[in-house]
């Protein structure tokens, strides 16, 4: 029976390493190339920063801290979800997932303040997302509270690194504190897809001025 209960619990993981990101977050696709996006964190890119939500699934709370990065566009571009379930069955992973087209065996490498990377294996591919996992230690959760940045990078299909840099700003409160609420989340949520159609009102007024200056010359 505990066999049966932890495949159960194994397999709504994996539907979680698919789902937190998008039903987290106000956008649901990622970037096809970050790169021509402009750096995942420039100037003026929407960001939610750290985060913790917690729910009930059966006899288990499963709780996720959370960091959502996006390009200046608006995209998704990575996802990272530190996952901890207990009651009936205890686990801790950490889930990454970035654009899709990457190259499979080099995995996802993790850098904390530039310091040994760490390999993370792809557990599933998506038309529009890959995720990668480990189980989530102690040690690596000191790590991440100690550090200043994270650096999770993926080889996509052209096998040209993508190194996305994360702030750990916010982290441990993030990971100790109390969970964000239903509304809180709400209201930020709203606050960011706001400030992405403003961006992308502004992108198109700029696209538009430049064809109306191209058509006058």
């Amino acid at each position: 029976m505990m066999f049966k209960s932890e495949k159960k619990m194994r397999a709504a993981l994996s539907v979680l390493a698919v789902m937190f990101g998008a039903a987290s977050a106000p956008v649901s696709s990622f970037a096809q190339d970050a790169a021509a996006q402009g750096p995942a964190q420039g100037v003026g890119s929407p960001k939610l920063g750290w985060y913790k939500t917690c729910s009930k699934q059966e006899d288990n709370d499963v709780c996720v801290v959370q960091n959502l990065i996006l390009a200046n566009g608006g995209q998704l571009v990575t996802a990272v979800g530190l996952i901890s379930v207990t009651g009936k069955i205890n686990r801790k992973l950490l889930q990454v997932s970035v654009q899709s087209a990457r190259l499979i065996p080099p995995g996802i490498s993790m850098q904390i303040d530039g310091g040994k990377g760490q390999k993370l294996d792809y557990v599933v591919c998506l038309p529009d997302k890959c995720t990668a996992e480990v189980p989530l230690t102690d040690a690596m959760i000191a790590s991440l509270k100690k550090g200043s940045d994270v650096v999770f990078t993926s080889i996509n299909f052209r096998r040209a690194p993508n190194p996305i840099k994360i702030s750990l700003e916010g982290f441990t409160g993030a990971y100790d504190g109390e969970p964000v609420s239903e509304s809180k989340l709400a209201d930020t949520q709203r606050s960011l897809q706001e400030s992405m159609q403003k961006k992308a009102e502004e992108t198109r007024k700029k696209l538009e001025d430049a064809q109306k200056a191209a058509k006058a010359q």
